[in-house]
């Protein structure tokens, strides 16, 4: 393989992830939901300073939430392409594959509740 063609290829990974974020961000009402509330926790970030090991936290917990509906969703592609029809096998992955975007989406917002009330509620005492 050339050296270009290395590069194409790796030009065409990343134009083939991108399509399937723009795919999920397209059908998942979710996704676009988990969106919005990033975007909230950035503008909040911003407003209470938060520091360096909090804006991990809160990114790190964003970024779990948002794969966690990456890969909800290419499961529920996947099964649907595989097996159109109800089945309850199929049923019960779909479930869990959400199940586990809820637990993260729990975390998420403990860890929000942890890094933005104790800020908030000293700027509403001052």
């Amino acid at each position: 393989m050339t050296e270009k063609n290395g590069k194409m290829q790796v030009l065409q990974s990343f134009a083939d992830a991108g399509r399937g974020i723009i795919s999920v961000f397209r059908t998942e009402r979710n996704f676009r939901i988990h969106l919005i509330l990033l975007l909230v926790a950035i503008v909040l970030g911003f407003w209470l300073s938060l520091s360096a090991v909090e804006w991990i936290a809160l990114l790190l917990c964003s970024a779990g939430v948002l794969i966690g509906e990456v890969f909800n969703t290419a499961l529920e592609y996947l099964a649907d392409a595989v097996h159109p029809e109800m089945d309850p096998g199929i049923g019960r992955a779909k479930d869990a594959s959400a199940g586990a975007v809820l637990i993260a989406a729990l975390a998420a917002a403990i860890v929000g509740a942890i890094l933005f009330l104790p800020k908030l509620w000293d700027l509403l005492i001052k």
